[in-house]
């Protein structure tokens, strides 16, 4: 690793008497400049080759019950100016290495009626601006409480958005694409039914924001880092088109309770003229800190199979029993209950999915529903309602355990919470025991519901505290987390990356749920996964639901094509095949890329891309030189034109293209695919069709 820290000497302006600062990021195509305005008011403005991205746009915290809030009445105090440069290995990734450079600026703010100070820290990167508060240790500024956090993001138009829309409690949403002034009269629209939904305004919208300006800049609002402190949102102001920061509350309405020493989370504005260096950045990771875990060894990278979509999709259950209404954990006797002969989670059903994913190479197999307490554990807003080590009386762990090891298989414990965050604390560390005791060593936990204790929100202060305990927690026993409901991502697997996967937002499951939009996914790389990885649950062969559970009519809105595609679209260290072993056996020729395509990567080329229409990605499979390529599309039909230039020169591969068909259909004839060979150099191109909500997928195999 090199690092190189230097302290440069910046110009300072001054107008109106009013110190103003710039600062430009290392490739000097982004320009941000800092400014008090006339009442002290700490400003910013950004801009990409001279063109406004952010205009002026005012800083600062609102305090509860204090006269003089972190607003205006500041002058400068301080400034230091630096740059950094550094390259540092992740433990999985897109890539082995990520260079992290840019040039920062730290303002220190001192306001005089009240003897406090503040500093702003700048981060310019050659992809955009990542800025926080900091509030160093001082006599009258130790405790306080933020009523509301004033960050302003200033858009320079009315652009094209694509956004969910804000809500305390779940991201599970489709993407709509509009006009930034079109989203009040779609707000209500757009928050479908969820089990667990707060909206807070007509103009609210969620980070990770997308949009495009009529000029063809690409721009992105997130944040970085996001540790004990409310999730962000957005509120528009679609008079002046300009978005402020909304805190997520908790239970009393507060929005952040903070004791100094503190940094914020980074706000963070992206922005380039090609949409290919938005999904490649890392600017998110870059904004947290490295590593906490020294020893990485027992992190790998995972490709498994799942007793779960036959229960999202209804043709198997979690509950054991349909006697009982009602469960009383450690009283209610399970050997006297009758089975409902629908459970999935059965000892006999999940050797199964054992001697399938042996059979077929992957490493692990994840299985639901295998614990007590299903038969009421949802909407009472019940405190004991599960205690995690617990089985069912047709689950048989020490016996499947054995079963899998025999297999060369591992396990994936699953732990539903119900959003009983208490009793999930309470029993955290005899679970995980349980887990290393029985040779599990992933997690995929679950928040679905509202929050106990009654009135917190799922991205409120408190929640986000929790699911860092759970992380921490986890990585004390050498445990690898897959968080569902939590908040979405924000870099922080770069300092815990035992944090191997996320939910948070709308995945597969929703195609059972009535479906997504055909572009969803098209959409997903730009947002959602700009600050980690997704739990997407792709690999769905299969469309129509109806055939295999006959009282669900969903259909997948996907082509086959797009399914295996989303293995390199979607990145994830986390991959699995979701359907079901039978559902494989019937198209194995295409199922064989799924056995092939690997989940740890040495390089990523995006080759092409454009938001809510295309994704286009070629991966570098680690330590074997395999590259496999994936290609996403959007609702309408077309031809993606590629240049193989990522393969080794000199070199000839022979390309096996798994695509959609001229008669292929997402709605009619979704399982319609052609697979084909030919021999590729780097100097080969393609043209290959796409048909709506479909794609293709390559695997590249060098010939000796």
């Amino acid at each position: 690793m090199k690092k190189l820290q230097l302290l440069m000497v910046w110009v300072f302006v001054f107008t109106c008497a009013v110190k103003a600062q710039q600062l430009k990021s290392p490739n000097g195509n982004i320009t941000m400049s800092f400014a008090l305005n006339a009442n002290g008011t700490p400003t910013y403005r950004l801009q990409y080759k001279q063109k406004d991205v952010v205009k002026t746009s005012k800083l600062g915290l609102e305090l509860k019950d204090d006269k003089k809030s972190l607003l205006s009445d500041f002058t400068i105090a301080d400034t230091q100016t630096s740059t950094f440069d550094e390259t540092w290995k992740p433990v999985w990734g897109e890539v082995n290495i990520i260079r992290n450079h840019y040039n920062e600026l730290a303002v220190t703010l001192a306001q005089k009626e009240t003897d406090r100070k503040i500093r702003i820290r700048f981060r310019l990167f050659d992809e955009g601006l990542g800025f926080r508060y900091e509030f160093p240790t001082q006599k009258n500024l130790t405790y306080f409480v933020v009523k509301e956090e004033k960050t302003e993001f200033a858009m320079a138009g009315d652009h094209t958005a694509f956004w969910i829309p804000g809500d305390y409690d779940t991201q599970e949403y489709d993407y709509n694409t509009t006009k930034l002034s079109e989203i009040r009269a779609l707000g209500e629209k757009a928050r479908t039914a969820n089990v667990s939904q707060q909206g807070f305004s007509p103009t609210g919208v969620q980070t990770s924001l997308m949009m495009k300006t009529n000029d063809g800049l690409y721009l992105n609002i997130h944040e970085a880092a996001l540790l004990n402190y409310p999730c962000m949102h957005l509120n528009l102001d679609d008079r002046t088109m300009t978005f402020q920061s909304w805190l997520t509350p908790d239970a009393k309405g507060d929005k952040g309770y903070v004791q100094v020493p503190f940094n914020t989370p980074w706000r963070t504005v992206m922005v380039s003229d090609d949409a290919r260096d938005i999904v490649a950045s890392k600017m998110i990771y870059n904004l947290n800190e490295p590593s906490k875990i020294k020893d990485v060894s027992w992190i790998k990278p995972v490709k498994y199979m799942g007793v779960w979509w036959e229960m999202i999709t209804g043709k198997s259950t979690w509950a054991y029993t349909d006697d009982y209404p009602t469960v009383e954990l450690g009283i209610t006797n399970y050997n006297k209950a009758k089975p409902n002969g629908k459970h999935g989670a059965t000892t006999a059903n999940v050797k199964k999915y054992i001697d399938f994913a042996a059979k077929n190479g992957f490493d692990a197999v994840l299985v639901e529903g295998w614990n007590v307490g299903w038969e009421d554990w949802f909407g009472h807003l019940k405190d004991y309602v599960f205690d995690f080590v617990t089985p069912y009386p047709d689950f048989n762990v020490q016996e499947l355990q054995a079963y899998a090891k025999a297999k060369g298989i591992k396990l994936i414990m699953h732990h539903e919470t119900s959003s009983s965050v208490r009793n999930y604390e309470r029993h955290i560390d005899t679970a995980y025991k349980f887990m290393k005791a029985n040779g599990y060593d992933a997690v995929k936990s679950g928040y679905v519901g509202n929050i106990l204790p009654v009135g917190e929100n799922h991205y409120s202060q408190w929640m986000i505290n929790h699911y860092q305990y759970a992380i921490e927690k986890a990585a004390d026993y050498h445990i690898m987390v897959n968080a569902h409901e939590a908040v979405r991502p924000t870099g922080i697997a770069r300092t815990y990356p035992n944090l191997i996967g996320n939910e948070s937002a709308r995945g597969t499951e929703y195609q059972a749920f009535g479906g997504s939009k055909p572009n969803h996914v098209t959409i997903l790389p730009f947002t959602r996964l700009l600050g980690g990885p997704m739990d997407y649950t792709p690999g769905i062969f299969e469309m129509d639901i109806s055939k295999f559970s006959p009282n669900n009519n969903s259909h997948v809105n996907s082509t086959l094509a797009n399914q295996l595609a989303l293995y390199l679209t979607l990145y994830s260290p986390l991959q699995m095949a979701a359907d079901m072993p039978e559902h494989y056996e019937r198209f194995p020729d295409a199922f064989q890329f799924i056995k092939d395509v690997a989940v740890d990567w040495d390089d990523s080329k995006y080759l092409e891309a454009e938001p809510g229409q295309y994704l286009t990605v070629a991966r570098k499979a680690k330590g074997t030189g395999k590259w496999f390529l994936g290609s996403v599309n959007g609702d309408n039909v077309r031809t993606s034109n590629i240049t193989l230039d990522f393969l080794e020169k000199g070199k000839k591969y022979m390309a096996t293209i798994y695509a959609d068909t001229q008669e292929t259909n997402y709605k009619t004839n979704p399982q319609a695919y052609n697979i084909r060979k030919i021999t590729v150099t780097s100097k080969s191109k393609l043209a290959q069709f796409c048909a709506a909500a479909g794609g293709y997928a390559i695997s590249f195999e060098e010939i000796k």
